[in-house]
């Protein structure tokens, strides 16, 4: 994003609780490999949910991604104030849909997640809630045809790529964020933060307007916008928070 000023369209880049009970790691994967499969094509995926391609990396890049994915997994968002948590997660958690994440304890952890791993890859949390919502409209065990996986719709091969090859571990909600976003923050480095061109790499439909123009929209939905007054109004036109 280097040079002259970017149009706010192309700024991806905003900012730098344990794992829910629903969402916790290994639990899920005892024994349900097949039923988590079938309920998630049960569940479909949304029709722009598409699929990341293959390309060879650079042994550099790819252990650079991997040691981004394996670093600790300590939870704790960065808010300005607690005033500032609260103001956001009271905006956040009634826009998530309640059929997929009922409970009221599981949408604070989930938001808190989403804004750790966004931050932690240099991405605003609301370009990440609305790609989740385009990509899988918040369906943790959604299976796309290509067998995109989870809550950010990620390729199997990169668990083999990046990870240890469990391919059932994409459907932990952590775990798929944390993968989501390094891959989102690598298409973004090599498309030197062009997002339109990111989202495109993203969903394997590079060149076509249709999937960023939807992500863009889902964007503009999640921004946090901040009371009248508060000390946070000066972020509001940035979609920071």
């Amino acid at each position: 994003m280097a040079g002259a000023a970017a149009p706010c369209y192309l700024l991806a880049v905003m900012e730098p609780a344990r794992p829910p009970r629903s969402f916790s790691p290994r639990r899920l994967r005892v024994a349900t490999g097949g039923l988590v499969l079938a309920a998630g094509l049960l569940a479909g995926a949304p029709a722009l949910a598409g699929q990341q391609q293959y390309e060879p990396l650079a042994d550099s890049v790819r252990s650079a991604m991997a040691a981004s994915l394996a670093r600790g997994m300590v939870v704790r968002a960065s808010y300005d104030s607690d005033a500032h948590r609260a103001e956001w997660l009271a905006q956040m958690a009634p826009r998530l849909p309640r059929r997929w994440i009922p409970d009221e304890t599981l949408r604070i952890e989930f938001l808190e997640t989403v804004r750790y791993e966004s931050q932690r890859a240099g991405l605003d949390p609301a370009l990440v809630l609305g790609l989740i919502q385009v990509e899988s409209n918040f369906r943790q065990y959604a299976v796309s045809s290509a067998g995109a996986r989870g809550l950010m719709q990620v390729m199997p091969f990169w668990s083999r790529l990046l990870g240890d090859g469990d391919e059932s571990s994409l459907f932990e909600m952590r775990t798929n964020l944390r993968y989501g976003c390094t891959i989102l923050r690598h298409y973004l480095d090599i498309e030197r933060g062009d997002l339109f061109r990111a989202l495109g790499r993203y969903n394997g439909s590079l060149g076509k307007a249709t999937y960023p123009q939807a992500v863009r929209r889902a964007w503009d939905r999640w921004r946090y916008r901040p009371a009248a007054g508060g000390a946070q109004a000066g972020l509001a036109d940035a979609g920071a928070g």
